[in-house]
């Protein structure tokens, strides 16, 4: 396995292709509004540089000047997502770009990934024309939302198997199971992470869990399935498990999308593969991470396919790299297939781990540059 230092260096690599891009980011055309909104995060502080905007599609360019890892966030109302950043390490500046309806927000930065965030009021004015008022964008999300309903269907059946498994005490078979429902999961990432407190209390790891909070979920089981080899006390974390799936099922099939959520979510499901896949972190018991690799993967992939009528007809050269890019990962990834699955994290050496984090960083450049595309 990779030592910690080599991983830190692969994630940064990523998030930095992340933020990149040269592409020109004005939000308005000529409304007056800025062309990116700064934001000075620090372990203490969240300072916005604008409190009021005009409705549309704003860029925020976030700046982590303290010493933790941190992420900013846009919340509606109930904490709907609307934009968010992750994985913004000390020193690193990234940016988002959001589409924002007239209505009242909330800005949150997140030092240690952790809690509710610094929070500040965020107030938008005006009309605006929706992206989705184009036809060829509309079409994209409607296509994306399709993608989303036909995982989210197998995700309930996978989950519902996994779930009787360990309620059955059958370790085994929960063990066999818990990378495939994962797949499901981790493919409708991106729009599952809209709702508030349900993708922690479905996903979060041991450490993302604030002292006093009860750490449910996939992870939960994962640790008692690998290291306590006993789940005969687990029933209760199970049936949360469904029930929460369940209701981000319904959510997600219910939401209304914003074309620039599928380009963040493809770029956000890339980051993902760099901060915790490639590392090991996020199936830290049973090393079943190439599972999720492959999972971020093909979701980025299906919200890039969907939004792939607009992309060739505003920037044809984005496309023919996203292909390239796209082809060479998966081949990449391909040699680690093992039977119907994938090699175990552990099984794979410094080179192959290296490898896996070239093809992804090179791929998380052009990724980044769909937002603007998307938006301008």
């Amino acid at each position: 396995m990779r030592t910690p230092a080599v991983v830190a260096v692969a994630a940064l690599g990523l998030l930095a292709a992340a933020c990149s891009g040269t592409a020109d980011t004005s939000a308005s055309g000529g409304s007056g509004k800025p062309d990116k909104i700064t934001v000075a995060a620090s372990d203490t502080e969240c300072k916005v540089a604008a409190t009021e905007l005009t409705a549309g599609t704003s860029t925020f360019a976030i700046t982590n000047s303290g010493s933790k890892v941190t992420e900013f966030y846009v919340y509606a109302g109930g904490d709907r997502v609307m934009g968010e950043v992750e994985n913004i390490v000390p020193g690193l500046t990234r940016e988002v770009m959001v589409e924002l309806p007239a209505g009242t927000y909330e800005t949150a930065c997140k030092p240690g990934m952790v809690g509710k965030g610094i929070r500040n009021p965020l107030k938008v004015t005006g009309e605006h024309k929706p992206l989705s008022d184009d036809a060829k964008l509309a079409e994209a999300t409607a296509s994306y939302k399709r993608y989303i309903k036909s995982q989210s269907e197998t995700l309930l059946a996978k989950t519902q198997e996994f779930v009787d498994a360990v309620k059955a005490g059958d370790v085994d078979k929960a063990k066999q199971l818990y990378p495939v429902s994962r797949t499901y999961w981790e493919r409708i990432e991106p729009v599952a992470e809209i709702f508030g407190d349900l993708d922690p209390a479905i996903d979060a790891r041991e450490n993302d869990v604030e002292k006093g909070e009860e750490w449910t979920g996939f992870h939960r089981l994962e640790k008692d399935l690998w290291v306590k080899k006993d789940v005969s006390e687990d029933g209760p974390i199970a049936d949360k498990l469904m029930a929460d799936i369940k209701t981000i099922v319904e959510k997600a099939n219910e939401a209304t999308l914003s074309p620039l959520q599928l380009g963040n979510g493809a770029k956000g499901l890339l980051d993902e593969v760099a901060t915790g896949k490639i590392t090991g972190e996020e199936d830290r018991y049973s090393h079943t991470d190439l599972w999720d690799f492959d999972a971020n993967l093909q979701g980025s992939k299906a919200a890039v396919q969907a939004l792939r009528p607009v992309l060739e007809e505003r920037d044809a050269a984005l496309v023919k790299t996203l292909d390239e890019k796209f082809a060479a990962a998966e081949a990449a990834l391909e040699a680690h297939r093992s039977g119907d699955g994938w090699k175990l994290h552990t099984d794979l050496s410094k080179d192959d781990l290296k490898k896996l984090s070239d093809v992804i960083n090179a791929l998380a450049e052009p990724i980044s540059r769909i937002a603007a595309v998307v938006g301008k």
